[in-house]
């Protein structure tokens, strides 16, 4: 059943939609991300603006990060202090960003932008991510917890200044780095549509050396709040924001979200992190291509951004 997209500006298979939003829901819930850096490049694939799909995709990445958030929360997986702090520094992104997005779309410069910057970000977090977990595959089973954190091990990140306790993830760090990190993430939310997990998880998992399973419902806490605000500001700035087709993806993902809730309680920590680090590269080779295959149409007229 096709739906015509008025943002957009086409039409597209509704139960197609339904099925990406379950499969997005479905890995937010197992890996602690929000699924934009799968939902962008495929909506753009589909032929959405990538302004539209940048906008749109964020909407749908705030329905399946509230459900997957609840299942974490119910499961005392959510470090809320930490949260806080991430979503502080998110803001800040999220403001940035959205102006950047809306210089380079007046540019005509956002597709070319938003591509290489997939390519660039997700090689190179998905290649650190494989390494390090077919290294700890190979070292032997993890201790219970899946934390990455070794007895007596410091870091420059300990040496800040500005500390503050996190009891729930039992650490003892400086507010600069989740602050930092969660602006990071929030920048990203804006320029590529993303909930940003498949940068914050690995950051705090191996920068802050919080257990797997707390990032993962941290995460999700975070994007629920930055995506929100980010929807918002691409919708006022940039009416980028298309309802008709974030809802049919906003339907699948908050019933897939529940289900990969509890798949990844099967799942060793280990486990899950190879599973997203192959998830990201997947991502960043298919983009990749998209780059350099000769394109089956060779000319696209548009129309110029107007103020």
């Amino acid at each position: 059943m096709q739906i015509y997209l008025p943002v957009a500006e086409l039409s597209l298979n509704v139960l197609l939609l339904a099925g990406i939003g379950l499969a997005i829901g479905f890995l937010s819930g197992m890996f602690g991300v929000g699924g934009g850096f799968i939902m962008t490049p495929l909506l753009i694939f589909l032929g959405v603006p990538s302004a539209v799909a940048v906008g749109t995709g964020a909407s749908q990445i705030v329905a399946a990060s509230v459900s997957s958030a609840v299942g974490h929360w119910r499961r005392g997986n959510i470090d809320m202090l930490m949260g806080y702090f991430l979503i502080g520094g998110g803001f800040f992104g999220a403001i940035t960003g959205v102006k950047i997005v809306y210089a380079l779309k007046q540019l005509g410069q956002l597709d070319l932008f938003v591509s290489l910057t997939y390519v660039i970000l997700l090689g190179v977090i998905g290649a650190l991510m494989l390494i390090e977990s077919v290294r700890t595959l190979r070292a032997g089973p993890a201790r219970p917890g899946g934390s990455a954190r070794r007895a007596g091990q410091h870091t420059w990140i300990q040496r800040l200044p500005l500390k503050q306790r996190f009891p729930h993830s039992k650490l003892y760090i400086s507010a600069i780095p989740p602050i930092a990190i969660g602006a990071f993430v929030g920048w990203l939310t804006a320029i590529m549509g993303v909930g940003g997990g498949f940068v914050m998880v690995p950051a705090m998992i191996y920068l802050l050396r919080m257990p797997t399973r707390t990032v993962i419902g941290t995460s999700t806490f975070q994007i629920v709040c930055v995506t929100a605000f980010t929807t918002v500001l691409q919708a006022m700035q940039n009416q980028s924001v298309d309802v008709l087709l974030s809802l049919p993806l906003i339907v699948g993902g908050v019933v897939g979200a529940q289900y990969g809730v509890g798949f990844a309680e099967r799942l060793k920590a280990e486990q899950l992190r190879a599973g997203l680090a192959l998830l990201v590269l997947a991502v960043a080779v298919r983009v990749a291509l998209s780059l350099v295959v000769h394109p089956a149409d060779l000319y696209s007229i548009e129309t110029p951004a107007t103020e």
